[in-house]
């Protein structure tokens, strides 16, 4: 009877620091985490036509952009239960019945020998499903992406680099070549003309 009060006044109270951040004016406030590589990474979710704000240094800043309609509702997780019985779909009725006599090793069911083994490979693949068809936001495949896009950079960076240092080494190299060829031109001139005679 209190959890869904509870859980309501839960997320006002969180969100009103946030919103009333918007309100006057400053930048959308996020969740900060620190990858373990050290990296620092910030996770902000912006509304409707709101910038993504700049990460600082070396700090990876991902948005998840939702619709201008979202701003001030309670986020989709803790809306009402979706998932009850005159939500389901038929076709998930059809394989509760097939299951009706589903007795045994690897069933998943309170009746036969062996009967509980299933039961965790099921909640496993339930799981999976659940969170393939979420709505929620995946931050962790934003990260992914943004530091993918982020190593590219770092990669273009360094085969330019690499190139300019490659391309300072040929000019050096040059340089002595051409270097070593007039102090032997000029040794060879001095050995052909002779030593100076004496006084000149």
């Amino acid at each position: 009877m209190f959890r869904p009060i509870l859980t309501l006044a839960a997320v006002l109270s969180m969100a009103a620091p946030a919103l009333a951040a918007q309100q006057n004016g400053a930048q959308p406030t996020g969740t900060q985490i620190t990858a373990p590589g050290g990296e620092r990474v910030n996770m902000v979710i912006i509304f409707g036509d709101d910038a993504c704000p700049q990460g600082k240094g070396d700090e990876i800043t991902v948005c998840a952009r939702k619709a201008e309609g979202e701003r001030y509702r309670i986020p989709e997780p803790f809306r009402e239960n979706t998932g009850g019985p005159k939500n389901e779909s038929w076709n998930n009725k059809v394989i509760a019945y097939e299951r009706v006599g589903s007795t045994g090793a690897q069933s998943c069911s309170p009746v036969g020998a062996g009967g509980q083994t299933g039961c965790v490979s099921q909640f496993i693949k339930n799981a999976y499903a659940e969170r393939k068809q979420s709505s929620d936001v995946q931050f962790s495949k934003m990260i992914e992406a943004e530091r993918e896009k982020r190593l590219g950079k770092i990669d273009t960076e360094a085969a330019r680099t690499q190139s300019d240092v490659e391309d300072e080494e040929k000019a050096y190299f040059a340089r002595k070549q051409k270097q070593a060829e007039a102090e032997a031109k000029a040794k060879a001139e001095a050995a052909q003309h002779g030593p100076p005679a004496p006084g000149q």
